[in-house]
């Protein structure tokens, strides 16, 4: 394959991979300080580097009236609200649980697309969401569904991954407006910046500033991670790829971000790797692709 095709694939690949090991950096961050430091701090990292490519491309431009607005209202759910929702859930939740609960956010877009925008959803999609929610119950109960009946399973955090996984759903359906008329890279930059303007009036109101200087090496290596691979430059490749590759194609690279979260995890946080977060991560993984196939 010449090299100018197979550019797009590994672009996708690169980016996918980052995310899923972005779930084992952001553990790390947040067990030395703060979730909220830990957002603001990334986005400082990532947002110079998104508006380099912004700006490279000549796609600049400022949001016009009523779009301040919605940009905001993006910022706060995509930025401000799902990064607090996972970076709290993360201190309770295992890298590889939470991996694999954020994989059903297509599902909730397509429950949310049925019941807001009125797409339609046969019946193979509806048993691919039933399958995804069957999956997420595996992997949160570790198998034991005896602690599912008595309602006694999960930690806190997974909670607080399922909701930023609807959360990402309801972001996901608002974006589709922007998109009609802004180019992704653009819609990105803004809804960062804003929402780490939000994140920033919790972050100097509540001193969190001051928990920076308690980062050792490993922690700031999390931190480098996280804003400029996470937050910037795994963006810009997956823009890249999805302007080259059909959606489809470039959709099913997601499926290998869980798996990647698992991986790095049973490495740097030497989690283990159960029968049932497999068993389950699988069945969640093809009821997505119920939901999506053609």
């Amino acid at each position: 394959m010449p090299k100018s095709k197979f550019l797009p694939y590994l672009e996708a690949l690169f980016a996918v991979v980052v995310w899923g090991a972005s779930f084992i950096a952001t553990k790390i961050a947040v067990g030395e300080i703060s979730p909220i430091a830990v957002v603001w701090l990334r986005f400082a990292m990532g947002i110079p580097i998104l508006f380099a490519a912004v700006a490279m491309r000549k796609q600049f431009a400022l949001p016009r009236g009523k779009e301040w607005l919605y940009f905001a209202l993006l910022g706060f759910l995509g930025i401000f609200f799902h990064q607090w929702l996972q970076s709290n859930g993360l201190q309770t939740a295992q890298a590889t649980t939470t991996a694999w609960i954020v994989a059903t956010s297509p599902a909730f877009i397509a429950i949310l697309g049925w019941l807001i925008l009125k797409e339609k959803l046969n019946l193979l999609q509806s048993s691919g969401i039933m399958l995804a929610m069957l999956g997420v119950l595996v992997v949160v109960s570790k198998g034991n569904f005896a602690n599912v009946s008595l309602g006694n399973f999960g930690t806190v955090g997974d909670f607080l991954i399922l909701i930023s996984s609807v959360n990402w759903a309801v972001f996901s359906i608002l974006s589709r407006h922007g998109l009609k008329t802004h180019p992704s890279t653009r819609l990105t930059f803004w809804v960062m910046t804003i929402g780490w303007l939000i994140t920033s009036v919790a972050f100097f109101a509540s001193k969190s500033y001051t928990e920076i200087p308690l980062l050792d090496s490993r922690g700031w290596w999390a931190m480098i991670f996280l804003g400029i691979f996470t937050t910037g430059l795994a963006y810009i490749a997956w823009f890249d790829a999805l302007a080259q590759l059909p959606s489809a194609q470039t959709g099913a690279f997601l499926f290998i971000e869980p798996l990647a979260s698992m991986v790095v995890a049973s490495i740097i946080l030497k989690e283990q790797v159960t029968f049932a977060s497999i068993i389950g991560g699988a069945v969640i993984l093809f009821g997505i692709w119920l939901v999506n196939r053609n």
